[in-house]
């Protein structure tokens, strides 16, 4: 099969490899499209290896048809509509996944626009709703409001009802974020979030932030928080240190929370996919919440998409469209 890899430099390279084969509780999926992500460009460069037994292969989310089912699969047939979360080896023909990490590909919702969803959706459902605890009538602050993640964390929360808060770096990539629904996007190369959080809450400051930052938003964050808030750390694009207010924390109740779900396990993540197809997957076929879809280059063309992501100019998700799909 005809698949991406990098090389041990880190750049990219075409390649061609044996048809993965399902193992027991796993599919093979014929790949439509998959999705690109920060963590690829890390792992490229070798910052985030994957868990034991995964793929090497670049791409953690793909959308495509089952094409064969391992032993003791039952709760798909041949030929089934997917996006599937994964471990790794999305940049390829064929990938297999854990059966329970895929979601049928929603009404709606064209095959290559479902590449859009799995890692989004159990990152901002994982973090958020049950590592964050996000609870009825509490607000949100989401950094990164235009990313893969912002895009769609900021539609989940505003269909269940939560008054959400975003940041971003542009006035369009602001624009984007009111269109899907926040009650203010800070553009914060203009303006400090946390003047304007206070500013907003009336001096309260919000419940939860989902910060994918890092560096010295930690700081920042706290300042921006309500008594009793959940600060839930996701990545670190501006450095892993960061300095706090310890006596912050400790006045204020604040929790300081974080977690990474790729090698999580198996079960834990068919866990997972059974919330989000109860509770968020009726709202995709409502068109209450869509993948935003920044923009497709072919599966050679994986180079350009991540120099695209690299840039910073991403809005919504950056997909790779496999074969003839």
């Amino acid at each position: 099969m005809f698949c991406m890899e990098a090389d041990p430099a880190g750049n990219l390279r075409r390649a061609h490899r044996p048809r993965p084969i399902a193992g027991p509780g796993e599919v093979l999926i014929q790949v439509a499209a998959a999705g690109v992500n920060r963590a690829d460009l890390v792992q490229r460069q070798g910052g985030y290896p994957p868990p034991p037994g995964a793929s090497d292969l670049l791409g953690l989310e793909v959308s495509g048809h089952i094409a064969a089912l391992g032993a003791g699969v039952t709760q798909w047939q041949i030929g089934d509509a997917v996006c599937a979360l994964l471990p790794g080896g999305g940049y390829a023909e064929y990938c297999v996944a854990a059966a329970g990490s895929c979601l049928p590909v929603p009404r709606g919702v064209s095959l290559v626009e479902a590449a859009a969803l799995p890692e989004a959706a159990f990152t901002a459902w994982t973090m958020l709703w049950q590592l964050g605890r996000l609870a009825e009538g509490e607000s949100l602050l989401i950094h990164g409001g235009a990313s893969g993640v912002g895009t769609l964390a900021i539609q989940m929360a505003v269909a269940l009802g939560h008054t959400v808060y975003a940041t971003a770096g542009s006035p369009e990539k602001c624009a984007l974020c009111v269109e899907l629904g926040v009650a203010a996007a800070i553009d914060y190369r203009r303006e400090d979030f946390v003047a304007r959080i206070r500013e907003l809450t009336g001096g309260r400051g919000v419940d939860v932030v989902l910060d994918m930052v890092g560096g010295d938003y930690v700081a920042r964050d706290l300042n921006a928080m309500a008594v009793r808030g959940r600060l839930v750390l996701i990545a670190f694009q501006q450095g892993r240190m960061g300095a706090i207010d310890i006596a912050r924390v400790m006045t204020k109740r604040l929790s300081i929370l974080g977690a990474t779900l790729r090698a999580r396990s198996d079960e834990v993540k068919g866990e997972i996919a059974v919330e989000l197809r109860e509770r968020i997957w009726p709202l995709v076929e409502e068109g209450r919440v869509r993948p935003v879809v920044d923009s497709v280059y072919a599966l050679g063309e994986a180079e350009g998409a991540h120099e695209r992501l690299a840039a910073g100019v991403v809005s919504g998700k950056v997909l790779l469209r496999v074969g003839g799909a």
